[in-house]
């Protein structure tokens, strides 16, 4: 696979959709213009920005190329000054992020296979791509970032990385399997949230009564 328009548009479309759910999450803890933007290009490029360093592209497309940083600036900016548009702002800030999520995992994991990472590590890489820009918006919000919690998020993401390998392995990596990639892992988010599917936790036991610790 090379990378052509079509994966630049793919790539900056994730930018876009996750620099809007930045500024939305921003928003909504009333941040002034200046923190929606700063949250909203971090949402959007963190990822990209790993994943740039990690197969050796220096220096990373986000400061290398205008467009990727113009895109996370003028989207959140419009997010900014077009909140009130948003009715749910909730609701907008978890159906861009499931968006984002699914364009990254397969941006992310192409960019890499065609940096001749063997096909495990380009999953792990387009994994990490796809929930980088998550992380530092929740961190930046005073949030729990999604990928600690129960929700199916990182593992959505991985699942798209390996999807995306088995087409390349295939020599089916296309655009079109791509798209097909990136929404399964947009469709898997989503069904999650709503069905409220949750990984695996571990399960405390209350201390005995008079134990240490133990409430009275």
């Amino acid at each position: 696979m090379t990378t052509s328009t079509p994966l630049l548009f793919a790539d900056l479309t994730g930018v876009a959709v996750f620099a809007a759910s930045g500024a939305s999450a921003a928003v909504a803890k009333r941040l002034d213009l200046f923190g929606v933007v700063f949250v909203g290009f971090v949402a959007a490029l963190g990822g990209g920005i790993f994943r740039d360093l990690a197969i050796g592209e220096a220096p990373p497309l986000a400061f290398g190329d205008w467009r990727y940083a113009a895109t996370a600036a003028v989207t959140a900016a419009a997010v900014f000054w077009l909140h009130p548009q948003f009715a749910r702002l909730r609701t907008s800030v978890l159906v861009l992020d499931a968006a984002g999520l699914g364009l990254f995992t397969v941006t992310g994991t192409v960019k890499a296979l065609d940096a001749q990472v063997p096909a495990v590590g380009a999953c792990v890489i387009g994994m990490l791509t796809a929930i980088g820009g998550g992380l530092g918006r929740d961190l930046l919000t005073a949030e729990i970032p999604v990928v600690l919690r129960r929700e199916i998020y990182a593992v959505a993401a991985l699942t798209g990385s390996i999807l995306v390998a088995l087409l390349d392995a295939l020599g089916h990596a296309e655009a079109g399997w791509l798209t097909v990639a990136a929404v399964a892992v947009f469709l898997l988010r989503l069904v999650a949230l709503r069905r409220r599917w949750s990984a695996p936790v571990p399960a405390l036991r209350s201390p005995p009564t008079g134990a240490p610790g133990a409430r009275p």
